[in-house]
């Protein structure tokens, strides 16, 4: 399934934070987003989710096939939300509730939007912790979120999310609190998830090092508009605008999977 974006704009109070952004989400592939703080790119994901703070105003498309989101109905949007389309947001410290269990979390969703009995969703709760590669998933079931590390943490959010087996998966800077290391596996994860489910991904994120590594295609955002989008290899590597092409250069050179290109366990090259 696609989920196409088109004219997007979005105004808050006197200011237009979005000013006509165009994006096209393919199944199985990842789609990067980048741009610096306050280019739009997070406010573009929430819009997809119809989570845009109260009083905002917004016109153009979003459609998720050949439903236009901007336009349904609240009680259809929220079926959507978490069903067909999901978030991965940055921080799991703050996205996860910390006085719930992990598998209280992740079969709310599933009851709710699945309406499976308790046992059915406890077997796939279970399955989807050792999806995202948790260790020992029927003892992470019980705990709490503050019992895991950040790099955990975040492998739990991001099954939550597949709870209700979406179609798009949003993932908002969901490597910014990592290390280097585990950041690295996280991005290992959701490309091998993308590949394995078919999963229309829209990664958000700064790092133009992150989209070498994992990305399919990229776009990079500047003031609320999308300045250049194409295939990571083009654009990364003959970037036709010249704030991409800032962006490149400002890239620490000792960092080699910051190279666009660069040859990872991901991409194979």
């Amino acid at each position: 399934m696609t989920l196409d974006i088109t004219g997007l704009k979005v105004t808050i109070g006197e200011k237009e934070i979005l000013r006509g952004v165009d994006l096209r989400l393919e199944a199985g592939t990842v789609h990067g987003l980048a741009g610096e703080s306050g280019s739009g790119k997070t406010m573009t994901g929430l819009a997809a989710l119809g989570l845009l703070p109260h009083g905002s105003r917004v016109s153009g498309s979003i459609r998720l096939g050949e439903r236009e989101l901007l336009t349904l109905p609240p009680r259809e949007l929220n079926r959507v939300r978490g069903g067909e389309v999901a978030m991965v947001f940055q921080d799991p410290a703050t996205s996860l509730h910390p006085m719930l269990t992990v598998g209280k979390q992740l079969t709310e969703h599933m009851r709710h939007h699945l309406r499976l009995g308790r046992a059915e969703a406890r077997a796939r709760a279970v399955e989807l912790l050792g999806k995202v590669r948790i260790p020992g998933p029927g003892e992470a079931y019980g705990r709490f979120p503050h019992q895991f590390s950040g790099g955990m943490r975040q492998r739990i959010a991001i099954a939550i999310a597949l709870a209700c087996s979406p179609k798009v998966l949003i993932a908002d800077e969901p490597t910014t609190a990592l290390d280097v290391t585990v950041q690295a596996g996280v991005l290992r994860l959701l490309r091998g998830l993308c590949d394995e489910l078919g999963l229309a991904v829209l990664l958000v994120t700064h790092d133009l090092g992150v989209m070498s590594a994992v990305a399919d295609e990229v776009s990079v955002m500047k003031d609320g508009l999308v300045v250049e989008s194409g295939p990571r290899g083009r654009v990364l590597r003959e970037p036709a605008h010249a704030y991409t092409r800032s962006l490149l250069e400002s890239l620490p050179d000792a960092q080699p999977s910051a190279r666009p290109g660069a040859p990872t366990e991901e991409n194979g090259r």
